[in-house]
């Protein structure tokens, strides 16, 4: 074989694995999307049934149609406004030229998550209402200085007096601009029209902290949706890889339908049939969109209006966290409309809280209650409206930190406990050892370890046999070294929420898992067991509360009470794996074989002397972020 031949091959297989790591990611996720199981790592056999439930799903739809029309708005506003500044900024002096440019970097470089957090407070200060205006408004900021970018390096390779040329052979300037300027820059007007798109299109960070009243876009609630299981991120995501690919079709037969139109351009009879085809595209795009947006509204019935003073109920919930009917059947049963809004974390959630954002009901953590009690931004509950209270179970009465449910009602609970691989793990060393079974280099290299610095300084702590609520900062340094030499000695993966499909596919065999998220797993890997380790662990609860600014609090009342009912307790329930508050659903599920009655993971502990909640602590809480910060640090 020649050089040159030699050349060549290994030019070849250097593409193609180029490709290969380029497009795999993409192959993975269409091949998963017709998995028939929930797993997103072990393909169970051929089923459309994600697709279904993708379509079923208005939340989907409506945030495709907003990623859409907010992405072509902001994509249209921004290079009008890009464009026409770009072109003003052209003949302008230089020291302006200069000082516009350098402004025009600044959203370019500054880290979105800051252009993020001062947008919110904007927004915020002046009072205007979070939605889709608040979104769209903060996509034309970050777009336009991108367009500007594009468009001006074409400019500076005009002649500078074509403009006064067009002039004095009678243009106006709005015809020197449109008929002689733009013309010579549209490369550059489309190079940052398809940017602005990209960026608008993708955003995630800015839109969360900008939006509100349910409005969301794609990256949103792919967010929010990869908090659990939820094989329909696959379908969705195959669903815009499919679109992506019909527009990248559509702009590679542009320069073959312009040349046809060039040809066609003295018959006008064949012309007048190509504007009436585009003509119709577009009316069709318009009335699908229109369609869903007519679908995804709810009509609002009077007699709501009339007894709530509002049909509108605004919830606040982390990602994956209702039943499959429940908010429809409440929509239904009484006549209203849900915008529900998702949070990933407590601390988000009090950061948009803090920013002035009304909800009526929102369902936070212990900790964080606790924290907003004594802040004074919680409604005390109307126990006369709300008579199911009576049907809570016992082991969710009399929380600690709100002993008579004066401002909370329990949504879920559960534990946190080890999984782990009975197959591959000694039940005996789990027993035995509880948390140190962390530090067993027997397991080293395969354990999971939650990405959490209150939960993996609670296990610390118990090891040590310390309260997880200490204060003490000797004590708290000896979790810390603790946890460094279980980082140190045992490798160590540290995830979130997909320990799931890692434990069900048995990527590892120990793992630190949330109880209704160890229920999932055990009941799709019998491989699986579950344990609370004797020296203690957390009990948390997660509840529903009344905002002080809430707009409609007899409706969020009836909310409240709705979700105690058995039928919306056992659909939460079954569907997302907690711990129902309903006692006669909590008693069903804990014993019914069908449902999780051989599930050692679904009933938390209780009464046991040596577990703990957390409890709103700000000195902690400062201590155990300084020391995290040192662990992940460790790692690397």
């Amino acid at each position: 074989m020649t050089e040159t031949k030699r050349t060549s091959v290994g030019s070849k297989i250097i593409l193609g694995l180029t490709l290969l790591f380029f497009y795999a990611p993409i192959l993975y996720i269409i091949l998963f999307s017709f998995n028939a199981s929930r797993s997103l790592t072990t393909f169970t056999g051929f089923s459309l049934q994600w697709y279904e439930k993708m379509f079923a799903n208005a939340t989907m739809m409506e945030s495709i149609l907003y990623t859409v029309l907010i992405a072509v708005l902001a994509t249209v506003l921004s290079t009008v406004i890009g464009t026409l500044t770009a072109i003003g900024l052209s003949k302008s002096r230089k020291i302006v030229q200069q000082l516009v440019e350098r402004l025009n970097d600044l959203p370019v470089m500054n880290p979105e998550i800051v252009t993020a957090i001062g947008l919110l407070m904007f927004f915020s200060a002046l009072a205007i209402r979070k939605g889709f205006l608040t979104m769209l408004l903060a996509h034309v900021m970050f777009c336009t200085p991108y367009v500007m970018l594009s468009v001006t390096p074409k400019l500076r390779s005009l002649d500078p007096n074509l403009t006064d040329a067009a002039m004095d052979l009678g243009a106006t300037p709005m015809q020197a601009i449109m008929k002689v300027i733009v013309p010579q820059i549209r490369p550059g007007i489309l190079s940052g029209a398809l940017i602005a798109f990209t960026m608008s299109f993708d955003d995630f960070i800015i839109s969360y902290f900008v939006t509100g009243n349910g409005v969301q876009n794609i990256s949103i609630l792919v967010y929010t949706m990869s908090k659990r299981v939820n094989p329909s991120i696959n379908a969705l995501s195959t669903l815009i890889i499919i679109m992506i690919t019909f527009v990248l079709g559509i702009v590679n037969l542009v320069p073959i339908l312009r040349s046809h139109t060039a040809k066609s351009e003295r018959d006008p009879k064949k012309r007048r049939v190509m504007l009436a085809a585009i003509a119709a595209v577009l009316v069709v795009a318009i009335g699908v969109g229109a369609a869903l947006g007519v679908g995804s509204a709810k009509a609002r019935r009077q007699d709501a209006i009339e007894k709530y003073g509002s049909a509108t109920l605004k919830l606040y919930i982390t990602g994956e966290y209702l039943g499959e009917n429940v908010i429809s059947d409440f929509e239904k049963q009484y006549g209203v409309d849900v915008i529900i809004e998702y949070f990933d974390s407590n601390e988000m959630m009090y950061t948009k809280l803090q920013a002035g954002d009304s909800y009526d009901v929102v369902i936070p953590s212990d900790y964080m209650i606790e924290l907003l009690m004594e802040q004074d931004q919680l409604q005390p509950l109307d126990h006369e409206l709300l008579p199911n209270l009576p049907l809570l179970a016992e082991e969710v009465q009399n929380l600690p930190f709100d002993p008579d449910n004066t401002y909370a009602v329990p949504y879920f609970w559960g534990s946190v406990g080890i999984v782990y691989n009975e197959q591959n793990v000694d039940p005996e060393d789990v027993e035995s050892q509880g948390w140190e079974v962390l530090r067993n280099t027997k397991y080293k290299g395969h354990t999971y370890v939650y990405d959490s610095e209150r939960d993996s300084f609670m296990m610390a702590f118990k090891a040590l046999g310390y309260s997880m609520n200490t204060s003490d900062p000797d004590e708290v340094r000896e979790a810390y070294e603790w946890l460094l030499e279980m980082n140190n000695t045992m490798d160590p993966t540290y995830v979130t929420d997909e320990v799931i499909d890692g434990m069900i596919s048995g990527e590892k065999d120990i793992a630190v898992v949330y109880s209704g998220d160890a229920a999932v797993i055990l009941d799709e890997n019998e491989d699986m067991r579950f344990w609370m380790p004797e020296e203690g662990t957390n009990i948390w609860y997660d509840c529903m509360v009344i905002m002080k600014n809430a707009e409609n609090p007899l409706l969020a009342h009836e909310f409240i009470n709705y979700m105690l009912t058995y039928e919306a307790a056992y659909d939460n329930a079954e569907t997302v794996g907690y711990s129902s508050p309903n006692a006669e659903v909590l008693e069903l599920m804990a014993t019914d074989p069908d449902l999780y009655g051989e599930n050692e993971a679904y009933l938390p502990r209780s009464g046991y002397e040596l577990d703990e909640s957390f409890e709103n602590n700000q000195a902690l809480k400062k201590m155990l972020a300084d020391y995290w910060i040192k662990v992940k640090a460790a790692q690397g």
